[in-house]
């Protein structure tokens, strides 16, 4: 038999997440084992810890699990890892925080196949809002969205600069442009008069569309809710939803909690599982979960 696989699991935060644990064990992962309070600057040393310990030839039984609540960081500790490591000694890297970088593919591929199922090829061109952009989700939901060929729009209810510092920081990533908007102070109406898709990504038990505002909405043809929490995050969207027209503007179709979550939990367990045994070293970032999201939505009904 060939040695346990061991996951490193890293944050920065004073736990890591119960719920990616749980993944990781019944991915069939050996040995899960957690460290708290890590800083980028202590990533390179972890990194190089866990590759070392072990003969090269398992290299690839080894992985590192980034979490945290800073989609940025993730994205940075991840990088640190990466350059840290030579041949032969590769370890597997995923960086997940706080799941966003899964939840916001599934979204935007369930988005994607609901578009589909209306005669809409893909996101190009469209206008794309996120509620609650803020959050981490939110916003890795919309530069996927804007490089899956979107016109989105980052919309905050806390002040533009809430997402502005965002917007910029993807764009000098990743080279997509990301509007802002801010509905502090009301402004909802002017956006859902040319509101095509919105994904919903505010917090658990918060209403950000009601039935008044989504009436206004008549070029919206798909809109997404992952709040699970009742109410919901769209008014009329119930948490099974995949597909079902909205009570307050019928011409769209709204998608839950539950048809995002579906596929969310296959792609961080299937990237779990290729981690474990595509016997070579591996990187997952939040394009290769919507790479998988992608294929995983493309296999329901459509």
């Amino acid at each position: 038999m060939g040695a346990p696989y061991v996951l490193h699991m890293i944050t920065p935060l004073e736990n890591v997440s119960p719920f990616d644990v749980n993944m990781a064990v019944d991915a069939g992962i050996d040995t899960v084992v957690p460290y708290t309070g890590i800083g980028t600057a202590q990533v390179e040393a972890l990194t190089q810890d866990a590759m070392f310990s072990r003969d090269p030839k398992n290299a690839a039984r080894t992985g590192l699990f980034i979490g945290g609540r800073d989609a940025a960081m993730a994205l940075d500790m991840q990088e640190v890892a990466r350059k840290a490591m030579f041949p032969p000694f590769r370890i597997s890297v995923f960086a997940d925080p706080s799941g966003a970088f899964t939840t916001a593919a599934a979204m935007v591929a369930v988005a994607e196949r609901a578009l589909r199922r209306l005669g809409v090829e893909g996101l190009t061109g469209l206008d794309v809002q996120v509620y609650g952009a803020t959050g981490v989700v939110g916003g890795i939901a919309g530069l996927i969205a804007a490089q899956a060929g979107g016109q989105v729009t980052l919309v905050s209810h806390r002040g533009v600069s809430a997402v502005e510092g965002k917007a910029e920081e993807f764009g000098r990533r990743y080279g997509v442009t990301l509007s802002c908007a801010d509905t502090s102070a009301g402004g909802k109406a002017a956006l859902m008069e040319r509101a095509e898709v919105v994904l919903a990504c505010g917090k658990a038990g918060v209403t950000v569309l009601t039935a008044d505002e989504l009436r206004t909405a008549k070029r919206l043809r798909v809109a997404a809710d992952i709040n699970a929490v009742p109410p919901a995050g769209v008014e009329g969207i119930g948490v099974q939803d995949d597909g079902a027209p909205l009570p307050a503007q019928p011409n769209a179709v709204g998608i839950g909690a539950l048809a995002i979550g579906n596929v969310k939990f296959k792609v961080q367990h299937h990237l779990l599982e290729r981690m474990q045994t595509g016997g070579t070293a591996v990187a997952f970032d939040f394009q290769d979960a919507m790479d998988a999201a992608r294929t995983i939505a493309g296999k329901g009904k459509s």
